[in-house]
């Protein structure tokens, strides 16, 4: 406990040229503001952050006038939650009027109404961890549901009763698998007794808000705890209803993996290549589309699966009925058209390379490879490592061996060629002069024609281009 307590004063040290000077204003005009939530936990947990979220008894106009002029920048794009943000040098803070809200059975949107008291603020929040207060500027500690004690055994419980308080906001069933991963804290038995009786109530949160803390928790240091979480109680098969259908009744003569562990295995594996994408200062990971794609590249094998009469089992063409599959999900989550396209096209190139075999590849094969891949190539190399599962040791290695071996050849294609930016040797303008043509479909032909010529023999002279051109067109010519 004394070392909690230390941490706690470290924390509230360092951030206190901005808390406790906010604090003063709001005492001054009559107000309590307490630090809560998340900086709470995290400052007992050692955890630092540069993100502030405050309670305050005073309403949301009250709380723009007493930050203008202090805050280098303010804005209210929260005020229908009560909810004013503003940032003071590195530091952003969310200033929230005590409140109380609660989903009614058919609504998809929360009705906000602002309470009195910092208890009855305390009360309406997801977790007793997150249930603990500072005030400001005096530094007073308020656990009124036991939050530090679930904190010290690291376990999450409501400071209610869960049915009451996933009533209320039913997106909380969701963060309490999202914390979950994030902390790596167990939860409570009559917490997930809850979720799994009210998983039908997360129908009523909207996709963006539901799409959001899958997000966070796949993102999370240890996204398998809260995955499972969500399979074990129901929700997932709400939410993304692909993943527990990953659980196939297995052959008896267990001739096919366990496709949910494999998928959270190859998850896991992901994450620890995932470094693979990190830019100089670390930025770019955790990375959502290399994540999201590993747990669900396999998801077309439910689909596909064909028992043959020999006792084996087939999933043909998983990867490209997998990628409609992740299109309809995602877009139904209301992914942006970017995410969709990305993780989309790593499942459905996710087998590209087990054609590679021990190296037959011609260049040919392997620039279409980096072509079709494109922007998505290194988020492709971690993915197909990753789905590597086997406890053959020998057969690891050998995939390990042969996957290197193709990266070092897209290097040294790379290199010599440009592989990044392939493009035919002869751009539109000169397809038209060359073949006396305007703008129009068979400038395009001519296009794709070079492309492929460009993608079968490597880089072309302009003349050698040109003859080929003229020769293509003499012979599609009447």
């Amino acid at each position: 406990m004394a070392q909690v307590q230390e941490r706690v004063a470290a924390e509230l040290d360092r951030i206190g040229p901005v808390v406790d000077e906010l604090g003063r204003r709001f005492a001054d005009a009559g107000h309590t503001l307490h630090l809560v939530g998340g900086p709470v936990r995290d400052a007992m947990l050692g955890r630092l952050q540069d993100d502030l979220d405050l309670t305050t008894s005073a309403h949301p106009d009250e709380v723009e006038r007493l930050v203008k002029g202090w805050a280098d920048a303010v804005w209210d794009i929260g005020r229908a939650f009560g909810t004013i943000g503003c940032r003071k040098g590195e530091w952003t803070v969310e200033i929230t009027t005590y409140r109380s809200e609660a989903y009614s059975p058919d609504s998809r949107k929360p009705e906000v109404a602002y309470g009195t008291d910092l208890a009855g603020d305390l009360g309406r929040r997801d977790f007793t961890v997150n249930a603990m207060a500072v005030s400001l500027p005096d530094r007073r500690f308020d656990d009124p549901f036991g939050g530090i004690v679930d904190l010290a055994h690291q376990v999450l419980r409501t400071p209610g009763r869960p049915e009451d308080s996933f009533s209320d906001d039913p997106l909380r069933m969701m963060r309490a698998a999202r914390f979950a991963a994030q902390l790596g804290f167990d939860v409570a038995p009559e917490v997930v007794a809850a979720m799994t009786a009210m998983a039908e109530r997360i129908d009523v949160i909207s996709a963006e808000r539901v799409r959001d803390e899958l997000v966070k928790l796949v993102c999370a240091p240890q996204p398998r705890r809260g995955l499972a979480l969500l399979v074990e109680t129901g929700l997932a098969e709400r939410v993304l209803p692909e993943l527990p259908a990953l659980q196939l009744e297995r052959d008896e003569h267990h001739r096919h993996k366990d496709v949910y562990e494999h998928s959270l295995t190859v998850l896991e594996q992901a994450i620890d290549l995932e470094e693979r994408l990190a830019g100089p200062d670390g930025a770019g990971v955790p990375d959502f589309v290399v994540r999201f794609a590993a747990l669900i590249h396999d998801i077309g094998k439910p689909r596909t699966r064909r028992f043959l009469s020999d006792g084996s089992v087939t999933f043909h063409h998983h990867d490209v009925v997998g990628a409609k599959l992740t299109r309809k999900r995602m877009k139904a989550l209301r992914f942006s058209t970017e995410q969709v396209e990305a993780v989309s096209k790593l499942v459905e190139l996710h087998l590209r390379f087990h054609g590679y075999g021990d190296g037959g590849w011609t260049d040919s094969a392997v620039r279409r490879y980096v072509r079709d891949a494109g922007d998505q190539l290194e988020r492709l190399h971690i993915l197909t490592r990753a789905d590597c599962t086997t406890r053959n040791k020998r057969k690891a290695d050998r995939l390990r061996r042969t996957y290197d071996d193709l990266e070092a050849r897209i290097a040294v294609l790379a290199e010599q060629e440009e592989l990044d930016a392939i493009r035919p040797d002869l751009d539109g303008n000169a397809i038209m002069t060359i073949l006396g043509i305007g703008p129009g479909r068979e400038v395009g032909e001519a296009y794709r024609f070079l492309l492929e010529l460009r993608m079968d023999e490597g880089p072309q002279t302009p003349e050698a281009a040109e003859a080929a051109l003229r020769a293509w067109w003499d012979a599609r010519t009447p």
